[in-house]
Order: C-alpha cells, then structure tokens, then sequence
C-alpha cells in the first residue's frame, strides 16, 4: 500500500510542476526571457566562418601576412550601410575584407566579405591607416567606447582569425588598443 501512496505523491508533484511551468510560459507569452551573454541557437543560425572566407578568386597561401581588426566608429551598419556613411559610390570602396555586424544592421556576429575579399585584393593606405598590401583588415561595427563590441562579434572574430591564421600561416594580429 505504501508503493501506491508514493506513487502518488510522485504523480501530485508532477502534476503541480508542469502545471507551474505551463502557467509561466502562457505569462511570458511571445517574448520568451532574454538569452544571456551566448546564446547557442542564435549562434549557429550564422554562415560558418569557413564559407565566409571563401572567395571568387583563386587564394594564395602567400598572400596575406598580418590581419588587423579595427572599429568602424558607428554604433550600428553593414556594408551598405557603411558605403552611405563614408560617402563612398559603392560597397566596393570600402577599406576593409571582412564587415562583422552587432546585429543593427545585420544579424549579431555575421561576417560580410568584401569586394576587396572576393577579388582578393589589397587595401589602399589612407589617412587613418597605413599598413602593408598583405594585410586583411575587419571591420567591426563598434566605436570601441559607447558601443563596444557584442559577444556574438568577439566570437566570430576570434574564429575568423584562427580560420584565416591557419588557411594563410599568418602569425601577426592587431586587435584594437581597447580589445
């Protein structure tokens, strides 16, 4: 008879638990809780980083050098978005082979190849940047001081850069002074 009441008991416990848990979901409705600092299913909804450095033209494994990553000193954008703001003609002028969103603008944690990526080409030294023509630049869309980068952002750079150190035995990375 004791097995029987147990069971019982077990059978109320559940009972209640799942009752519970129902009417807190039916309360939180269509806006689930916010994820924390990584969330594991947004993360891998995002292009793998491997076809993300895949390009159009044919890639040397001597090209490239050194990457340097650098803030694109806006809060929010894209490509796109940043050929508007630097008043450039076309997302071909833009400085840069590699554009990682926070997810205003584009999704948090993607990467955008380039022109300049795709076709494998150097970047043009300009008035804030200098460095040599065996330099992959990315761009992540932060100012570095009101809006610093998202952890989606600081993931896939570090998996971008690992990808590419590896695919171009590169050994020289330059991540911004307050990384």
């Amino acid at each position: 008879m004791s097995v029987q009441l147990r069971e019982a008991k077990v059978f109320a416990a559940l009972l209640v638990s799942m009752t519970t848990g129902i009417i807190v979901l039916m309360a939180v409705g269509s806006n689930p809780p916010e994820a924390g600092a990584f969330c594991l299913s947004n993360y891998y909804c995002l292009k793998p980083v491997e076809k993300a450095i895949s390009s159009q033209a044919v890639q040397s494994p001597n090209r490239w050098n050194r990457i340097e990553i650098y803030y694109s000193n806006t809060k929010a954008g894209n490509i796109k978005q940043l050929t508007s703001l630097n008043g450039f003609a076309s997302p071909e002028d833009i400085n840069c082979h590699f554009v990682i969103c926070n997810g205003l603008g584009g999704n948090d944690g993607k990467i955008q190849s380039t022109e300049n990526w795709q076709r494998q080409w150097s970047i043009k030294p300009g008035r804030s940047w200098y460095g040599s023509g065996q330099t992959i630049r990315m761009c992540m869309i932060a100012d570095g001081k009101t809006s610093a980068p998202t952890n989606f952002q600081i993931k896939r750079v570090q998996e971008l850069v690992e990808k590419l150190s590896e695919t171009f035995d590169i050994q020289h990375i330059y991540y911004p002074t307050d990384w």
